[in-house]
């Protein structure tokens, strides 16, 4: 029998891990090609890793809620045949220690022949260490207690690499006392480092209810964007502008070939494609609406990816991209918004589907609103909400004089980053929308 070694796959070019959330398979259990074997979750999107063979389920190297790093083996399945495959750990980079003094050096020496009896390093409800993390402070010696210390740049707090590595150099460079223990006799030291600044661990704000309220836990999701819509307002200097589009050609011409379409094409002609269309021209008329800022610098995106903004069946909303939409065709367009839309309700998104945008558009018509102010997506500088198509009437300009008639309009709401996009730009972009829209020709052929 042989031995094969599910790995954590590429989830795409910024994901780098992902948290497991459950195992859908234990140990002992059979398992087929493609099938799940667990769940995992990354900052924007859940998903399932399969197995790529067929085999038994015999050991799992993580639990849930253990982060894990791109690559890294995260269970073994006994297959038939073949020789055993090697299970190696994960490898962990340490930093070599900068030169001190001897008196330093000595100490130095003392804790690290301490490391042997101090305490493991465990997660708690107010502060979660990955096993790499694990890993690099139990190899340095480092204590719980002191671990606690360090302070967390990633999410909610979290100690990265990076954060423990820069403490190691850092401890390296400055005098350290040797922790007591019962195999080493303490030693003095003259110069003491001052105390490391403590992390203030939020205190939860309690909860005020009547004996008759439920109370609700938010989901992950939840949290996360909740957490991102915070982060953008705190982040972008949003300002709206606001235009009504005529779009009674648009109405006509997809009643008179929805049908054909359907049933030549396989797909629905919803509103949609039409919209994603004429904003990827838009866009193309106005790249710098196309942009993302990175501190002080403007990134210039060479493609236009528009997001697109879809319910879930709990209510939260994912916004799954349309990559390169400038470069597609109507039916293009219309098969790849059926297809991520589709994919977005069943929960069947891949972390690729959900990354790249560079400009998004949300429709809040479907739920019965004429307007909105949508929040930007990070990092992107504009998002433009789509109202409900309303039949109103309106003042009809023709050569023979204006009349009062019947037609089907819509507000576009643009929301923008004044940082970097000024209000004739904004204007501007949204208005060119509006003139794709009502440029369109009721004659065209599907």
């Amino acid at each position: 029998m042989a031995k094969f070694e599910l790995k954590l796959p590429k989830m795409g070019e910024s994901v780098a891990e992902a948290t497991i959330t459950s195992w859908l398979k234990e140990v002992g259990d059979t398992i087929e090609a493609d099938e799940a074997v667990l769940e995992i979750a990354t900052d924007k999107v859940d998903s399932e890793v399969p197995s790529e063979v067929d085999g038994v389920l015999v050991e799992k190297l993580f639990n849930v809620d253990d982060v894990v790093q791109v690559g890294q083996t995260i269970a073994v399945i006994e297959i038939e045949g073949g020789d055993t495959v090697e299970i190696k750990a994960p490898e962990v980079e340490f930093i070599a220690e900068p030169e001190a003094p001897k008196a330093v050096v000595e100490v130095v020496q003392t804790v690290v022949a301490a490391k042997a009896v101090v305490e493991p390093v465990v997660s708690s409800e107010d502060r979660f260490y990955s096993p790499l993390v694990k890993n690099i402070a139990k190899a340095e010696g480092i204590t719980q207690s002191e671990l606690d210390t360090i302070p967390g740049t990633g999410k909610d707090g979290r100690v990265t690499k990076n954060d423990i590595k820069s403490y190691i150099e850092s401890r390296g460079s400055a005098p350290v006392v040797a922790p007591k223990t019962e195999a080493v006799v303490e030693q003095k030291v003259e110069t003491v480092p001052p105390p490391m600044k403590t992390v203030e661990k939020p205190v939860a704000t309690p909860v005020v209810a009547s004996g008759d309220d439920e109370i609700i836990e938010m989901t992950r999701m939840g949290k996360l964007i909740s957490k991102h819509m915070v982060d953008s307002v705190q982040t972008s200097a949003h300002v709206q502008s606001f235009i009504e589009a005529d779009v009674t050609n648009i109405w006509n011409w997809r009643n008179k070939h929805k049908e054909d379409f359907k049933k030549r094409e396989g797909e629905n002609l919803t509103f949609t494609p039409i919209f994603m269309e004429a904003v990827a021209r838009a866009l193309r008329d106005f790249p710098m609406m196309n942009i993302s800022l990175q501190g002080d610098s403007i990134v210039k995106k060479k493609h236009i990816n528009l997001g697109m903004a879809a319910a879930l069946a709990d209510g939260n909303l994912i916004v799954p991209v349309i990559k390169d939409a400038d470069q597609l065709n109507l039916f293009g367009m219309a098969k790849k918004v059926n297809d991520l839309a589709n994919r977005a309700r069943l929960g069947q998104l891949n972390p690729d589907d959900i990354q790249g945008g560079t400009y998004t558009v949300t429709n809040v018509g479907t739920f019965g609103s004429i307007m909105g102010t949508p929040i930007i997506n990070q990092p992107q500088v504009g998002i433009l909400a789509l109202g409900a198509i309303r039949k109103v009437p309106a003042v009809i300009e023709t050569l023979e004089g204006d009349f009062i008639g019947v037609r089907y309009r819509m507000f576009l709401s643009h929301s923008y980053d004044h940082r970097v996009v000024n209000g004739a730009l904004g204007g501007q972009f949204v208005k060119a929308v509006k003139d794709y829209l009502e440029a369109w020709d009721s004659n065209r052929e599907i």
